[in-house]
């Protein structure tokens, strides 16, 4: 039978024209150069992606593939512009002008909020189907039909990550001292890419970084000592490891040393007015052995 599947969504219009399509040429020519698909059904480890975002017509290209990477991430995962620019090489002004695109469309929602503790953190939300939340079909709108539901793969969400293991905290720590143990953290993916960290897990593990400084350890040496002889096998939570390395093989604070005594004051040579020798003391005029005692102020008593 020649009937119609009204349940079947309209394809998108491209901004480009139907007859200047490059694809409509390409089917129409039997282009030899057309792509085709080898194609083998994921059973593990993949993200379903619409051709509304794949093959949007107005969002760039970087645009399409960081939303992409972003939808496979687990939630919680960072995906602000400095740990985005750490893991990719487009830099954090591609990167920035991309996550406005996508906010723009529909795709990431960004909100400010103000913790319990009055710090100011940014709320971000990625959409698969942009408007699909509270929007409800119109009478002319088609759904998606069940046989087409029913294969797609279920969606799992992802477990609850555990949280970071505790650090050592160091006795007094400064802003200059928890910089300098940011820097050392943030150096760490350069001696081993594994070691790639978010500005969360660095916040976290600052301060066991502060408490290794304070022992008189260089920022290379703690560096070192914690990229060192890691395993060969993936590092599947680099955070959760540095945090244990931190304190498994905390240092131990250097030896009580007690303040030097000051030297003894040396005074400089004098004659004394009494018996013309030479001396040194404390009395500008007399020496100690012709000081004069002192004798009681006051009128004499008859």
């Amino acid at each position: 039978m020649d009937t119609q599947n009204t349940s079947v969504r309209p394809h998108a219009q491209s901004r480009i024209g139907g007859k200047n399509h490059p694809y409509r040429h390409a089917r129409a020519k039997g282009h030899p150069g057309g792509v085709t698909h080898d194609n083998t059904r994921h059973s593990t480890r993949f993200t379903v992606l619409g051709n509304h975002l794949a093959q949007h017509p107005d969002l760039s290209l970087l645009a399409i593939g960081l939303a992409c990477h972003i939808q496979s991430l687990p939630t919680g995962a960072a995906i602000d512009i400095k740990t985005l620019a750490a893991r990719f090489p487009e830099g954090p002004t591609r990167i920035a002008a991309a996550l406005r695109e996508l906010e723009t469309h529909g795709y990431l929602r960004r909100t400010r909020e103000r913790t319990p503790t009055g710090r100011i953190v940014t709320r971000t939300v990625s959409c698969n189907q942009p408007g699909r939340r509270d929007a409800t079909s119109g009478a002319g709108e088609a759904t998606e039909p069940p046989a087409h539901r029913a294969a797609a793969a279920p969606q799992r969400k992802p477990p609850r990550r555990a949280a970071l293991p505790a650090v050592p905290k160091p006795s007094y720590s400064s802003p200059a001292l928890l910089q300098t143990a940011t820097d050392v953290l943030a150096g760490l993916r350069r001696e081993d890419p594994r070691l790639l960290l978010s500005a969360t897990d660095a916040e976290h593990l600052a301060p066991g970084v502060a408490a290794w400084l304070e022992r008189d350890l260089t920022p290379t040496a703690v560096r070192k000592a914690l990229a060192d002889d890691l395993p060969l096998e993936p590092l599947v939570r680099p955070a959760a490891f540095l945090a244990h390395r931190l304190t498994a093989k905390l240092p131990p604070l250097p030896p009580y040393r007690a303040p030097e005594p000051p030297p003894p004051v040396r005074h400089p040579l004098r004659i004394c007015d009494t018996c013309d020798l030479g001396y040194r003391g404390p009395d500008p005029r007399h020496c100690q052995g012709c000081t004069p005692t002192e004798q009681p102020s006051g009128p004499a008593e008859d």
